[in-house]
């Protein structure tokens, strides 16, 4: 796998594939829609950023390339690759626990803020990661 060359894409199962850490210069694209929701993303080697309808969905420091990125109601679910170990922030529903795991192991109970964020960091010395975020 590799950075997405058209920087944001709707694959097969209606999931979403977005980001390119391997390009030296930002890039975005603005007004992709999908399902009447509009998603926005900015990506380079250091920031890969995504927003539905205007408010922040996923943001990593430095860049990543996010594959199969799909939201319920319950969780979230998607593999993320890099070169770096990155700082990963989601935006979920505010003042909720969230239970995340990576490569299915549980690393933490977390509570969102006001704003509904949390943050979490991943490493890739063992390949892409799978993330999993459940409500608690």
């Amino acid at each position: 796998m590799a950075g997405i060359q058209e920087l944001i894409r709707v694959e097969n199962n209606n999931t979403l594939s977005f980001g390119n850490y391997l390009m030296d210069s930002k890039r975005k694209i603005q007004d992709f829609e999908v399902d009447g929701d509009i998603y926005k993303v900015k990506t380079y080697s250091a920031v890969t950023k995504l927003e539905k309808n205007g408010r922040l969905l996923y943001e990593s420091v430095p860049g990543t390339t996010v594959h199969q990125l799909n939201v319920t109601e319950e969780k979230v679910t998607f593999e993320v690759e890099g070169e770096e170990d990155a700082q990963i922030t989601v935006e979920l529903e505010a003042d909720q626990e969230y239970k995340v795991f990576i490569q299915g192991v549980q690393v933490g109970k977390m509570k969102t803020n006001l704003a509904g964020k949390i943050g979490f960091g991943v490493d890739f010395m063992s390949g892409n990661q799978k993330i999993e975020i459940k409500k608690a």
